[in-house]
Protein backbone atom coordinates (compact mmCIF):
# COMPACT_ATOMS: atom_id res chain seq x y z
CA UNK A 1 0.00 0.00 0.00
CA UNK A 2 1.55 3.23 -1.29
CA UNK A 3 1.71 5.98 1.72
CA UNK A 4 0.60 9.33 0.86
CA UNK A 5 3.43 11.85 1.48
CA UNK A 6 3.34 14.16 4.31
CA UNK A 7 1.53 17.45 3.81
CA UNK A 8 3.41 20.75 5.07
CA UNK A 9 2.10 21.76 8.57
CA UNK A 10 -0.98 24.20 8.14
CA UNK A 11 1.81 26.84 9.95
CA UNK A 12 3.92 26.60 7.04
CA UNK A 13 0.89 27.24 4.95
CA UNK A 14 -0.65 30.48 6.84
CA UNK A 15 3.27 31.76 6.67
CA UNK A 16 3.59 32.01 3.28
CA UNK A 17 -0.05 33.14 3.61
CA UNK A 18 0.96 36.09 5.23
CA UNK A 19 4.59 37.05 3.94
CA UNK A 20 2.75 37.36 0.52
CA UNK A 21 0.08 39.84 2.31
CA UNK A 22 3.37 41.85 3.77
CA UNK A 23 4.93 41.71 0.17
CA UNK A 24 1.34 43.25 -1.66
CA UNK A 25 0.84 45.71 1.43
CA UNK A 26 4.42 47.16 0.77
CA UNK A 27 3.96 46.72 -3.21
CA UNK A 28 0.68 49.29 -2.27
CA UNK A 29 2.30 51.35 0.15
CA UNK A 30 5.51 51.99 -2.30
CA UNK A 31 3.26 52.59 -5.34
CA UNK A 32 0.81 55.34 -3.44
CA UNK A 33 4.83 57.16 -2.39
CA UNK A 34 5.72 57.20 -5.73
CA UNK A 35 2.60 58.58 -7.22
CA UNK A 36 2.33 61.37 -4.18
CA UNK A 37 5.87 62.40 -5.48
CA UNK A 38 5.55 62.74 -9.22
CA UNK A 39 1.96 63.96 -9.00
CA UNK A 40 1.70 67.77 -8.50
CA UNK A 41 -1.38 69.59 -7.62
CA UNK A 42 -2.55 71.73 -10.39
CA UNK A 43 -1.46 75.31 -10.62
CA UNK A 44 -3.70 77.54 -9.73
CA UNK A 45 -5.78 80.20 -12.28
CA UNK A 46 -4.86 83.76 -11.55
CA UNK A 47 -7.07 85.71 -14.12
CA UNK A 48 -7.59 85.44 -18.04
CA UNK A 49 -5.46 86.85 -20.48
CA UNK A 50 -7.64 90.00 -22.93
CA UNK A 51 -7.61 89.45 -26.63
CA UNK A 52 -4.81 91.78 -28.08
CA UNK A 53 -3.37 92.67 -31.81
CA UNK A 54 0.05 92.92 -31.89
CA UNK A 55 2.87 92.65 -34.38
CA UNK A 56 5.12 89.96 -35.19
CA UNK A 57 8.90 90.09 -35.82
CA UNK A 58 8.10 89.28 -39.08
CA UNK A 59 5.70 92.20 -38.90
CA UNK A 60 2.90 89.88 -38.85
CA UNK A 61 -0.03 90.63 -36.73
CA UNK A 62 -0.58 88.41 -33.63
CA UNK A 63 -3.27 87.84 -31.75
CA UNK A 64 -5.30 85.85 -28.88
CA UNK A 65 -6.38 83.50 -30.89
CA UNK A 66 -2.63 82.23 -32.06
CA UNK A 67 -2.03 80.81 -29.20
CA UNK A 68 -5.54 78.86 -28.76
CA UNK A 69 -4.52 75.14 -27.76
CA UNK A 70 -1.16 76.15 -26.55
CA UNK A 71 0.80 76.50 -23.82
CA UNK A 72 2.89 79.37 -23.44
CA UNK A 73 5.58 81.28 -21.47
CA UNK A 74 6.28 85.54 -21.63
CA UNK A 75 8.69 88.23 -20.95
CA UNK A 76 9.35 91.40 -21.25
CA UNK A 77 12.30 93.09 -22.21
CA UNK A 78 14.13 96.11 -24.79
CA UNK A 79 16.80 95.28 -26.89
CA UNK A 80 18.50 98.13 -25.79
CA UNK A 81 18.77 96.92 -22.48
CA UNK A 82 22.32 96.31 -20.91
CA UNK A 83 20.81 95.03 -17.60
CA UNK A 84 18.60 91.57 -17.01
CA UNK A 85 16.87 91.61 -20.71
CA UNK A 86 20.26 89.64 -22.31
CA UNK A 87 20.00 87.35 -19.34
CA UNK A 88 16.37 86.33 -19.49
CA UNK A 89 16.34 86.19 -23.43
CA UNK A 90 19.54 83.61 -22.46
CA UNK A 91 17.29 81.74 -20.39
CA UNK A 92 13.88 81.42 -22.52
CA UNK A 93 16.83 80.02 -24.71
CA UNK A 94 17.58 77.68 -22.45
CA UNK A 95 14.01 76.81 -22.18
CA UNK A 96 13.39 76.60 -25.91
CA UNK A 97 16.08 73.99 -26.23
CA UNK A 98 14.94 72.02 -23.16
CA UNK A 99 11.35 71.87 -24.58
CA UNK A 100 10.58 68.28 -26.40
CA UNK A 101 10.61 68.46 -30.12
CA UNK A 102 6.82 67.28 -29.84
CA UNK A 103 5.64 70.18 -27.63
CA UNK A 104 3.07 72.64 -28.91
CA UNK A 105 4.30 75.22 -26.04
CA UNK A 106 5.24 78.54 -27.60
CA UNK A 107 7.73 81.29 -26.15
CA UNK A 108 6.53 85.22 -26.21
CA UNK A 109 8.80 88.01 -25.54
CA UNK A 110 6.97 91.36 -25.26
CA UNK A 111 8.92 94.85 -25.39
CA UNK A 112 8.70 97.84 -22.86
CA UNK A 113 10.55 99.96 -26.10
CA UNK A 114 7.99 99.76 -28.92
CA UNK A 115 9.07 102.74 -30.67
CA UNK A 116 12.44 101.39 -30.68
CA UNK A 117 12.06 97.94 -30.98
CA UNK A 118 10.73 97.87 -34.31
CA UNK A 119 10.10 93.86 -36.24
CA UNK A 120 13.28 94.34 -37.60
CA UNK A 121 15.09 95.18 -34.48
CA UNK A 122 13.51 92.52 -32.40
CA UNK A 123 13.77 90.07 -35.36
CA UNK A 124 17.87 90.51 -35.44
CA UNK A 125 17.67 90.62 -31.60
CA UNK A 126 16.42 87.07 -31.40
CA UNK A 127 18.24 85.90 -34.12
CA UNK A 128 21.54 86.91 -31.86
CA UNK A 129 20.19 84.57 -29.25
CA UNK A 130 19.49 81.77 -31.67
CA UNK A 131 15.65 82.30 -31.13
CA UNK A 132 13.65 79.78 -33.03
CA UNK A 133 10.81 81.48 -34.57
CA UNK A 134 8.42 78.54 -35.59
CA UNK A 135 7.79 78.55 -31.18
CA UNK A 136 9.31 81.82 -30.13
CA UNK A 137 7.88 85.36 -30.76
CA UNK A 138 8.75 88.69 -30.11
CA UNK A 139 5.96 91.13 -30.19
CA UNK A 140 5.58 94.85 -30.33
CA UNK A 141 2.95 97.31 -30.87
CA UNK A 142 2.19 100.93 -29.52
CA UNK A 143 3.05 101.83 -25.91
CA UNK A 144 -0.96 101.46 -24.96
CA UNK A 145 -1.28 98.00 -26.72
CA UNK A 146 1.74 96.80 -24.96
CA UNK A 147 0.51 97.72 -21.21
CA UNK A 148 -2.56 96.44 -21.98
CA UNK A 149 -1.29 93.30 -22.39
CA UNK A 150 1.78 93.20 -20.36
CA UNK A 151 0.44 94.60 -17.34
CA UNK A 152 -3.03 94.66 -17.50
CA UNK A 153 -3.50 90.52 -18.29
CA UNK A 154 0.19 88.63 -17.74
CA UNK A 155 0.89 90.97 -14.75
CA UNK A 156 4.26 92.58 -16.50
CA UNK A 157 5.14 95.45 -15.37
CA UNK A 158 7.35 98.21 -16.95
CA UNK A 159 8.08 101.79 -16.28
CA UNK A 160 10.41 103.94 -17.72
CA UNK A 161 13.34 106.04 -16.08
CA UNK A 162 13.45 109.24 -15.66
CA UNK A 163 15.72 110.99 -17.44
CA UNK A 164 17.58 112.75 -14.41
CA UNK A 165 17.50 109.64 -12.85
CA UNK A 166 19.16 107.31 -15.58
CA UNK A 167 22.71 105.92 -15.39
CA UNK A 168 23.49 105.81 -18.93
CA UNK A 169 22.22 105.71 -22.45
CA UNK A 170 20.57 102.30 -22.09
CA UNK A 171 18.97 102.54 -18.66
CA UNK A 172 15.67 103.50 -20.03
CA UNK A 173 13.46 100.83 -18.03
CA UNK A 174 12.51 99.25 -15.35
CA UNK A 175 10.95 96.00 -15.36
CA UNK A 176 10.17 92.79 -14.37
CA UNK A 177 12.29 90.04 -14.29
CA UNK A 178 9.64 87.10 -14.11
CA UNK A 179 8.15 84.53 -16.63
CA UNK A 180 4.89 84.05 -16.54
CA UNK A 181 2.85 81.14 -17.59
CA UNK A 182 -0.67 81.13 -20.18
CA UNK A 183 -2.41 77.65 -20.12
CA UNK A 184 -4.06 76.40 -23.38
CA UNK A 185 -7.26 78.31 -22.67
CA UNK A 186 -5.71 81.66 -22.32
CA UNK A 187 -5.65 81.80 -18.65
CA UNK A 188 -2.89 82.89 -16.64
CA UNK A 189 -1.65 80.03 -14.12
CA UNK A 190 1.95 80.85 -12.64
CA UNK A 191 5.31 83.21 -12.04
CA UNK A 192 8.72 82.28 -11.96
CA UNK A 193 11.01 84.13 -10.87
CA UNK A 194 14.63 84.10 -12.79
CA UNK A 195 17.52 86.30 -10.55
CA UNK A 196 17.75 87.66 -7.46
CA UNK A 197 18.82 86.42 -3.95
CA UNK A 198 18.03 83.04 -3.42
CA UNK A 199 16.86 82.00 -7.01
CA UNK A 200 19.05 78.70 -7.97
CA UNK A 201 17.57 78.95 -11.96
CA UNK A 202 19.36 75.88 -13.26
CA UNK A 203 18.45 73.53 -10.69
CA UNK A 204 15.54 75.26 -9.38
CA UNK A 205 13.54 77.09 -11.51
CA UNK A 206 14.34 75.79 -14.70
CA UNK A 207 13.35 72.17 -14.15
CA UNK A 208 9.71 73.68 -12.60
CA UNK A 209 8.85 75.44 -15.61
CA UNK A 210 9.20 72.61 -17.64
CA UNK A 211 7.31 70.32 -15.73
CA UNK A 212 4.97 73.21 -15.52
CA UNK A 213 4.52 73.01 -19.07
CA UNK A 214 3.99 69.37 -19.33
CA UNK A 215 1.48 69.69 -16.22
CA UNK A 216 -0.44 72.38 -18.68
CA UNK A 217 -0.28 70.55 -21.72
CA UNK A 218 -1.68 67.35 -20.24
CA UNK A 219 -4.43 69.22 -18.76
CA UNK A 220 -7.89 68.98 -21.22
Amino acid sequence: MTENPPRPPRTIWIGFLFLFGLLGLSFVLWFVQISRKFSQPPLPVISAVAPFTLTSQSSQPVTLADFTNHVWLADIIFTRCAGPCPRLTQQLRQVQDLLPKDSGAKLVTLTTDPEFDTPAVLKKYGERFGADFNRWTFLTGTKSEIASVAANSLKLSAQPVRLEEQKDAADLFIHTTIFVIVDKHAQLRGFFETGGDGVDWTNAVLPKILKSVRQLENEP
